[in-house]
């Protein structure tokens, strides 16, 4: 006999649900709880705000990422590439889809989320980035994670679509890796890789790819 779904475990599988179909903005508490058919409060009991679930979420996005990053290391893909591709691919999805920049921009928005990304991020650099950074501390790779993360929000958020997106890639992971020390001639030949993939229709799919798995990791 199937076991029976939790009113939280329901909250959090419809709420990311319409995060990723409608965008986080444009989803309210009050819709949720419209589709499940229960009251503010008996939402509010397990959730104060819409923005815990954006936390659920974000975890389940860095998730995603270490996974991501396994698999092309699988593929023969540097680790130092896979990051790169991972703000090229977010970056284009913004792009191409508001809910997409919706999600990934509220994320950086709220300081519940940010601190999960910084503990995830940081972590990550600290393996991506070990052979040009081998002298730092834990306070300074914290400290760079925070320099890089304002610089990906920027451009995940970018407002002047003059600037095109090839160029604010570009410009990101150029900054980011000088941020860790790594090469000129390094820099230029992971920037050139990016940019010479099909970056929008990755972008698309990998998005894609995570509401799959986000909704695979809600079946519960």
């Amino acid at each position: 006999m199937a076991k029976k779904e939790k009113t939280k475990d329901k909250i959090i599988r419809v709420s990311t649900r319409m995060f990723l179909e409608h965008g986080y903005s444009a989803t309210t508490v009050q819709m949720v709880c419209d589709e499940l058919e229960i009251s503010k409060g008996n939402y509010t009991f397990y959730f104060s705000s819409k923005d815990d679930i954006l936390a659920v979420l974000t975890d389940l996005l860095c998730k995603f990422q270490w996974k991501l990053m396994e698999y092309e290391a699988g593929e023969g893909m540097s680790s130092l590439l896979s990051i790169c591709l991972e703000l090229m691919s977010m970056a284009s999805a913004c792009e191409e889809s508001e809910v997409a920049k919706d999600f990934f921009v509220s994320t950086y928005q709220s300081p519940k989320c940010l601190e999960i990304i910084h503990n995830n991020d940081t972590a990550r650099a600290k393996e991506v980035f070990a052979e040009y950074c081998s002298d730092w501390t834990d306070e300074q790779f914290r400290e760079a994670e925070i320099l890089v993360a304002g610089i990906e929000h920027a451009t995940l958020n970018a407002i002047d679509k003059t600037v095109p997106l090839e160029t604010r890639i570009s410009g990101a992971l150029n900054a980011i890796m000088t941020i860790y020390n790594v090469p000129e001639e390094i820099r230029r030949i992971k920037i050139d890789k990016v940019l010479a993939m099909d970056y929008r229709t990755i972008g698309k799919r990998i998005f894609n790819e995570f509401k799959e798995y986000v909704e695979k990791e809600n079946a519960f």
